[in-house]
């Protein structure tokens, strides 16, 4: 877990146009303590705290769309992380690219001989790929996080893109297109 810590703090270190002096360091301190966590419950609320502050500066990592009138779900700005169903454009991109990340590494669990559904840091569950979850962790931030947003701020993505769906905000087919390239 201290992996994808460090990796959302040097994510925000490279990406973001101000970061929070005092989110860096406690993300910093966080990952420190990550290392050296004897008990799951610890590395949970750890876990749990580096994301609160991650992606509570997320927003400053986007350069928002300005100019025709959108849907508040529709925008690309970023208000907070939710998902099962994603109800925001940026959050239904996050979702969107988690998931293809953990089909991709429990195919890569598969190849190599492991079973995908044995984790350590998330618990096993009913069709819960949890090792590919565990492996998934500290790539986030490289990975999607990244090309969230590539996506956003090179318009390869806009909030046209999105539709209602299912209680939630998903992709159209020439948005998921986009958000491939990224």
């Amino acid at each position: 877990m201290s992996g994808k810590i460090r990796n959302q703090r040097t994510f925000l270190l490279r990406n973001h146009i101000e970061p929070n002096e005092n989110t860096l360091r406690e993300l910093k301190e966080m990952a420190t303590r990550a290392d050296e966590c004897e008990s799951m419950e610890t590395l949970l609320g750890l876990e749990g705290n580096a994301a609160r502050l991650y992606f509570g500066a997320f927003s400053g990592l986007l350069k928002t769309e300005t100019g025709e009138e959108l849907p508040p779900m529709f925008r690309l700005d970023f208000m907070g992380r939710n998902r099962r169903p994603p109800r925001d454009a940026v959050n239904a991109l996050l979702s969107l690219g988690y998931s293809l990340l953990v089909k991709d590494l429990t195919i890569a669990c598969y190849a190599a001989g492991f079973d995908p559904m044995l984790g350590f840091y998330h618990q096993p569950g009913f069709g819960r790929p949890a090792l590919a979850l565990d492996l998934m962790e500290p790539f986030r931030p490289l990975i999607v996080d990244s090309a969230v947003i590539t996506a956003i701020n090179t318009r390869m993505v806009s909030g046209r893109d999105f539709i209602c769906a299912g209680g939630g905000v998903a992709l159209t087919a020439q948005g998921r297109k986009g958000f491939y390239r990224a």
